[in-house]
Formats: C-alpha cells, structure tokens, sequence
C-alpha cells in the first residue's frame, strides 16, 4: 500500500470505531481491533483484550439512548506496519431513561495501531478527555 492507502485505510478504521458505537453494530467495532488490545482513559483500569473491551462497551453503552461520535482528521504518523493516529471527538450521549438530558464530551484519541493480515487494527487506544457537560432540554 501506499503511504495515502494506508493514511485512508486508518481513518477508515477510525470511522467504522465510531459508526459501530454510535450504530450499535458491535462485530463491526470489535472488528477495529488487534485481539489483544489495551484500552486506556475511559474511566477504571486499562482494559486488554478486543473481545472483554467490547462486552465493556456494551455495559456502558445501556445507559444511553442514541450516540453521536463526530471524529475530526487525524494526524497520521506511518512507520512501515506500525503507525500512530491523534483524532478529536465530540461525542453526544443522550441518556436512555431522559432524552432531553444530553452528555457531551470533548476529547482526543491517541491511537496506535498495527498492520494485520486484515488490515490496520488498533493495538492501544487511549481517551483524553478535554471537557464535559451535561445540558438539559
């Protein structure tokens, strides 16, 4: 692959990671990772494993309605089957039991991924959060 075909390869992964919360298509979001994994930032421990991390995931996730995750560019770094992404996200969470109470959070992923046979996965991913608010109505 070209250095452009693997910088579009990793936004890809990217949105699928996203779409697959927000849509709830959960194959489709374990499918974002490496197998093993390690998740950092999204509150608790680090969490190792694609699989345990996406049953995380889920739990989280059934407090909330509907999700929103708007990912901005990435800055891509590529080294030969390794590479590196920093990516801002606004995230809208509406909460399932008050939909006219809506979290939203402010934040950077840093993401490392790794060239698999089927392509890039994430290897570590981490949340920074840069802000919160709850807004009502």
């Amino acid at each position: 692959m070209s250095e452009l075909e693997d910088r579009l390869a990793i936004q890809d992964v990217m949105t699928r990671y996203a779409a697959g919360v927000d849509d709830r298509d959960f194959e489709q979001y374990r499918g974002c990772f490496a197998d093993d994994v390690e998740i950092v930032g999204f509150g608790g421990d680090p969490v190792i494993g694609a699989d345990r991390w996406t049953e995380d995931v889920k739990g989280k996730l059934a407090v909330f309605g509907q999700t929103q995750h708007m990912l901005g560019p990435q800055l891509v770094s590529i080294e030969g089957d390794k590479a590196s992404a920093r990516t801002d996200v606004q995230a809208m969470h509406y909460m399932a039991d008050d939909p006219e109470t809506t979290l939203i959070l402010w934040a950077t992923y840093f993401t490392d991924l790794k060239r698999e046979a089927t392509g890039w996965k994430i290897a570590r991913h981490e949340l920074v959060r840069r802000g919160t608010r709850i807004q009502k109505g």
